[in-house]
This record gives C-alpha cells, structure tokens and sequence, in this order.
C-alpha cells in the first residue's frame, strides 16, 4: 500500500468536485430527502464555491492516493476560515471525504495525523471538527483517536436544520 498527499490547486478543481459529491451522497444520500441532497451539493460544491475556497489563504484541500489513486481528500481551516470562532491557536479539519471503496484502508487516520503534523507546525494547539450527530460511525472513529465533544452547531443540508457535534483534539 502506498499512500501520498498532495496540496490541491485550482488546477484540481473538477476532480475535487467529482469525490465532494460522490462521497457525501455516498455518506449521506440514505438518511436525507433527494430535495436537500441536492440543495446542499449545488450550493457547496459547485465550481464557483470550490474555487472561493481553494483561493482563500487560510483553508487548505490535500488529496489523498491511495497506489496512486486520487481516492479522496481532506480540508483544513485556519484563522477566519474556520467555521466557528475557535481562535488563532485552532486549527479546523473541514472534510474528511474518503471514496467508500478506500474506508476501512487506515487512510482517514493517516489524514488526522496529517492535520496534526500541519497544526504543530503552525503552531496550534488543538484540532477540531464538526461531525453529524446521526454519523455514529465517524464519531466513534474521531473518539478513537482522541477527540472529545465539546458542544455542537447547526448545519443546514438544504432546508433542514441539522446538529453537527463539535469535537475537539489538543495536543499541546
């Protein structure tokens, strides 16, 4: 098994957008109305949003291969980017989107140690996340390597309101 990561650019855009939207249907299509689904991937991964994204300095996409596969990615935030207010010394994981053939690989906590080699070297001191409350399996897997509830916020997937926990990781 070889496993790399590469900082995305705008050159990526379109592949970024085909995983975004193949893997959050994957993850998400079952436990939501087709009306939202929809909704929710037109507004965040359309090319416009995506390349805001890619452009803003203080938010990051890395994709990761998989025997030189590109099978996913992750996105991290910083400073304003971060989608609550957890100040300078946080260091947001936005996205962790894995294609659902590569789970189960040890590739989602090679990207949550990623993002703490990435934080240490900007000097931060925790990471954190908002992960769906009804994603038993993924907060299972965060709570494996370490990460405890701190609160939650709300997520809109189209015009439903939804609870994202938030969880938290200092290592410093």
């Amino acid at each position: 098994m070889t496993v790399k990561l590469t900082k995305c650019n705008l050159e990526d855009l379109k592949i970024l957008q085909e995983i975004s939207i193949e893997t959050f249907k994957n993850t998400f299509e079952a436990q939501n109305s087709p009306e939202n689904m929809k909704a929710y991937q037109e507004k965040a991964f359309n090319p416009q949003q995506l390349e805001m994204e890619l452009a803003n300095i203080y938010s990051e996409f890395f994709f990761v291969y998989y025997n030189n596969e590109v099978v996913g990615y992750l996105k991290i935030n910083t400073n304003d980017a971060q989608s609550e207010e957890m100040g300078d010394t946080s260091l947001e994981i936005e996205r962790i989107y894995i294609k659902n053939k590569y789970q189960k690989h040890g590739l989602g906590k090679y990207l949550i140690n990623k993002s703490i080699e990435i934080a240490i070297e900007r000097s931060k001191k925790e990471i954190w996340l908002g992960v769906w409350e009804k994603n038993e399996n993924a907060i299972a897997f965060y709570k494996k390597m370490g990460f405890v509830q701190t609160g939650s916020h709300s997520f809109y997937m189209g015009d439903e309101e939804q609870t994202d926990i938030i969880m938290v990781k200092t290592f410093i």
